[in-house]
């Protein structure tokens, strides 16, 4: 645009927005930790003026298109002239919510047009691109030096103002100055900028109890920051959320607070109907208030633990079972690839796993429903459990906007970027009886394939992020590492699943659509020390109602050395996957060795003899928890014999 254009608009731009009745007053983009207290302030020249007829419109600078707007109708501007939108955290009570973590932190541009938000696409980006058409006031904000230019050329606006300008932990607002221009101070939502205005009357409210779960008593508490004037002050809420409705509770929807006093409360009593309906929330909403009253909080959820939670029979990953979840392998699922060896079991393995007459792909709208039963917390069935930070979390608590913090998510074990298949799939939730046929070649169904996705902590999912296993992650250092046998059967499968993927040694470059992952030497060592348990073989069994295919380094977890390891080569046979779980925990290797062995994945004192295959006895030791065994041996075949307490375990190994 030409310069004299540009200052022309910049001139126009100047008088249209001042001569408006509403202006953008204060914005606060960007809050510390997880970014609950972000909020857009505006401002009107006469008191209660109602926004009937106005959108406020965010722009993103970098395709300078709309990326969210938010309808005003029915809302109207306190006796200051102030009305702030924002997250539900915000004190006061925002007018309206926007969702946490929505406002971006800039370089970008907030709006206010007349208009509806219909007017505006931003459900899939880029939405729609920045206009003047009915543009009332705009204003260019940053978190950082960098100022939107290309949104502040096309509309008009000449100045932006850095947010963190003054201090670098998001603690700052930006703020109108009753001369229109800006400066950045603590944050004042709900009042005017320069302390000036009638004084509000706060109203807050609190619970008299920490934990709500259901069957509980408890007391809502509401106090107004100044003493009640006039007259006794009636305050009406409701609770309604969702599923959770006058029947789950009985008790009164109105309080009282008489006059010259600051506190009032009511009784709510949570119904327990005997049943597992899940954990729910209520939100506690308040009807219009008096003149002169605002809400502090409001808009506020509430967590109601359901009492009637199902524990199931088998443990958790980090308290495992063994053989109480019966395996559900179709009746000869597996007879293709007895007698087979190396890259013919390994084919064989794919007609199963990746057979296009049998196989369904799924959508990665339908993983949440998936996990929620698939990754279950064993301890409480309102739970799904969380594998790299071994803990558990409420289903409820799953991811729906940007920020992860504090949210389960859908983690790839092998990370998507890596594998090619990102956005693969539809983000739609189908149902199960909604698939489409696949096969080996069909790479982008990868990702929606719930064998090698687990629920996850969002910020440790960052954290992960799409690192090798092994050397690079190893997760959270205060686990025990009850994740990392499940994680290794999930590549296994995934490379026989899916042609083009592969498991290297060491740490391949992190290179996008590389197809490559790393450290198979790792993962190996992973699927003998952290053995398939019940909450895997659980997992398996409800994925395979799905998907029709099953992890088979879940079934038969000596398949990954006869693919992948050392036995590559030898003829399978599945008689060789009737280990018990002590035999697959013991861990011996290398295999072949040569001049040591080392025996792991014990407690406590153990013992290892090394026997000739005539039954020799040539060498002994015993040991707590792993040794490394010096050997001096003639070339040949050894049998090694661990014993544990009452539990032995022989396995053969070649000397050379």
């Amino acid at each position: 645009m030409p310069p004299k254009y540009y200052s022309l608009l910049i001139l126009f731009f100047g008088f249209y927005s001042f001569g408006q009745n509403i202006v953008i007053n204060e914005i606060d983009s960007d809050t510390q930790g997880s970014d609950q207290l972000e909020f857009v302030e505006l401002k009107s020249t006469t008191p209660n003026f109602s926004l009937d007829g106005y959108v406020l419109v965010f722009y993103n600078e970098t395709n300078s298109s709309c990326y969210y707007a938010l309808d005003l109708d029915g809302y109207f501007t306190d006796i200051n002239g102030i009305a702030h939108f924002g997250n539900n955290q915000v004190t006061p009570s925002p007018n309206g919510i926007i969702p946490n973590n929505r406002i971006q932190n800039g370089p970008d541009v907030v709006a206010l047009y007349l208009g509806n938000a219909s007017d505006f696409q931003f459900v899939s980006q880029p939405g729609t691109l920045a206009t003047t058409t009915n543009l009332v006031d705009a204003l260019a904000y940053s978190n950082s030096n960098t100022a939107p230019s290309d949104l502040m050329a096309t509309l008009g606006i000449s100045v932006f103002t850095n947010e963190n300008v003054t201090s670098s932990v998001q603690t700052h607002s930006i703020q109108r100055k009753n001369d229109g221009t800006f400066e950045v101070k603590l944050p004042t939502p709900g009042r005017n900028n320069d302390g000036t205005g009638v004084s509000l009357n706060y109203i807050s409210v609190s619970t008299s109890i920490p934990v709500i779960t259901e069957g509980d008593s408890f007391n809502f508490i509401f106090t107004t920051s100044q003493p009640v004037q006039n007259e006794t002050l009636i305050l009406n809420f409701t609770l309604n959320n969702g599923s959770f409705n006058m029947s789950d509770f009985s008790g009164g929807l109105t309080v009282s607070i008489p006059v010259g006093q600051t506190t009032g409360q009511t009784g709510i009593i949570l119904l327990n109907d005997g049943l597992d309906e899940g954990d729910e929330e209520m939100k506690l909403v308040y009807q219009p208030l008096p003149f002169g009253y605002v809400a502090n909080n409001n808009n506020i959820i509430y967590r109601v633990y359901d009492a009637n939670y199902v524990v199931q029979s088998y443990g958790t990953p980090i308290n495992p079972t063994y053989g109480l979840v019966t395996p559900t392998i179709p009746t000869g699922y597996y007879d293709s690839l007895e007698g087979l060896s190396g890259n013919a079991l390994k084919q064989a393995l794919q007609d199963i796993i990746a057979n296009p007459a049998v196989v369904r792909a799924h959508s990665y709208g339908d993983i949440w429903e998936i996990l929620q039963s698939a990754d279950v917390n064993p301890a409480n069935s309102n739970q799904v459990w969380m594998h790299y930070v071994e803990a558990p979390r409420a289903k409820l608590d799953r991811q729906t906007e940007s920020s992860g913090i504090g949210k389960w998510v859908r983690e790839h074990v092998f990370a998507q970027s890596r594998g090619g298949f990102s956005g693969g799939t539809s983000s739609t939730a189908d149902g199960i009886n909604v698939w489409l046929p696949t096969n080996a070649n069909d790479i982008l169904s990868a990702h929606a394939d719930a064998h090698h996705i687990h629920a996850e902590d969002g910020s440790e999912n960052g954290v992960k992020s799409n690192r090798d296993f092994g050397s690079d992650y190893n997760g959270p250092p205060t686990t025990q590492g009850k994740w990392k046998g499940d994680v290794a059967r999930a590549l296994f499968y995934m490379v026989v699943r899916y042609n083009g993927l592969s498991l290297v040694n060491g740490n391949p470059p992190d290179v996008s659509n590389n197809m490559v992952m790393g450290d198979l030497a790792s993962l190996l060592s992973w699927h003998t020390l952290d053995p398939a348990d019940d909450f895997e073989m659980n997992r398996n069994n409800y994925i395979y109602t799905w998907q029709m295919n099953r992890n088979p380094f879940i079934d038969h977890p000596s398949l990954a050395d006869y693919i992948f390891g050392s036995n590559f080569g030898q003829p399978w046979s599945a008689t060789l996957s009737t280990q018990t779980p002590f035999e697959n925990k013991v861990a011996v290797y290398p295999n072949p060795a040569s001049d040591y062995l080392i025996v792991s994945g014990l407690e406590g004192t153990s013992k290892v003899e090394i026997y000739t295959v005539t039954g020799q006895l040539v060498q002994t030791e015993n040991f707590d928890n792993e040794t490394r065994i010096k050997l001096d041996l003639n070339t040949g075949m050894y049998l090694v014999k661990v014993t544990n307490g009452v539990q032995t375990s022989t396995k053969k190994i070649i000397v050379k």
